[in-house]
């Protein structure tokens, strides 16, 4: 169960929330639910920090004062709290914290509805089950560690619909799942196939702009989770536009469009992030065309929930010019 919140972070802002989240018939307190915002807010403001800091460093002391800033802070806060999916937020956190009344309702809700997008992903029956079965044991949390439940839910932070982000929970196990059993063929079968397995070459070691990874890392934590998940699935692991579409349950074309979308406004993000760091419109252009394999940071760990590897495929990088964005 979530600690109380400090006084003057998220219990403010949940005193007018914590009615409209439900979260009292789940027998979370109104204290429990604003340690929930509190926690989802410091997330929030972390990934935003950066680019925040860039910008005030911008501005003179003249321009803005502790006080105007406080107040756009706060303001800042209370709207994002608000967008928040109140009532679904409070569902999944008293799941995870072991309500049995929010977690029959749960069912109620998302039962048939996990297993239709289990079979949608596998196209088989037994396998559906397999896996619908599998993240419902992971989203009730279990496993126990130190006392307390190990539920997936608990990093559910309202930021979208619930049922979308159990569609992309799904959808990552299901990857996951693909991953290992690619990676279950033994030494002694590789060898009785006559694979040759060579010494490992070193890396070379990269000199890349670190305000190119900062900006690139800034960039990359703004984006959804299932935006990080079309990512990874098309430029980490190497699936096919109707493979990705038939996992998310959209049109070959709508994630055609969202790819060109998500590079395009990657792009945008991190040349912006690059000027915010000292660089001139050219120098931030020229830093763009630096490979992705020569960036030290771990792409793979802040696209997907595993880190198995910190390159995109040798076949396939982000692309690096503009594309005309299209909707989903």
């Amino acid at each position: 169960m979530p600690k109380p919140a400090q006084s003057g972070e998220g219990a403010d802002l949940a005193a007018p929330l914590y009615a409209r989240s439900g979260a009292a018939a789940y027998g979370l307190s109104a204290e429990q639910f604003a340690a929930i915002l509190d926690e989802i807010l410091r997330k929030h403001r972390s990934q935003t920090s950066a680019q925040s800091s860039a910008q005030s460093s911008a501005q003179s002391s003249a321009q803005t004062s502790a006080q105007s800033a406080s107040q756009s802070s706060a303001e800042h806060d209370a709207a994002f709290c608000a967008g928040l999916r109140l009532e679904e937020l409070a569902l999944a956190r008293a799941c995870a914290a072991g309500n049995e009344r929010a977690w029959q309702d749960f069912i109620g809700r998302y039962r048939q509805k996990l297993h239709s997008m289990a079979m949608h992903i596998t196209r088989d029956a037994a396998h559906a089950a397999e896996l619908a079965d599998s993240l419902f044991a992971d989203l009730y949390g279990v496993n126990v560690r130190d006392g307390v439940r190990n539920s997936k839910l608990m990093f559910y932070t309202g930021r979208g619909s619930l049922e979308g982000w159990l569609r992309t929970v799904m959808a990552q196990e299901f990857i996951n799942r693909y991953r290992k059993q690619k990676r279950t063929v033994s030494l002694d079968e590789k060898t009785e196939e006559g694979v040759q397995f060579a010494a490992p070459v070193p890396e070379p070691a990269y000199a890349s702009d670190q305000r190119l990874e900062a900006a690139t890392d800034e960039a990359l934590a703004e984006l959804s989770s299932e935006d990080r998940f079309t990512l990874a699935s098309y430029y980490l692991d190497g699936r096919t536009l109707a493979e990705i579409a038939r996992t998310l349950g959209l049109h070959e074309s709508s994630v055609s469009r969202r790819l060109d979308r998500l590079a395009t406004g990657l792009r945008k993000r991190i040349l912006a992030g690059l000027r915010m760091r000292g660089m001139s419109h050219a120098q931030a252009a020229e830093a763009l065309e630096t490979d992705v394999r020569d960036l030290r940071l771990s792409l793979r760990s802040r696209l997907t929930q595993d880190s198995a590897a910190t390159t995109f495929p040798d076949s396939r990088k982000v692309p690096a010019q503009d594309t005309s964005d299209g909707s989903d």
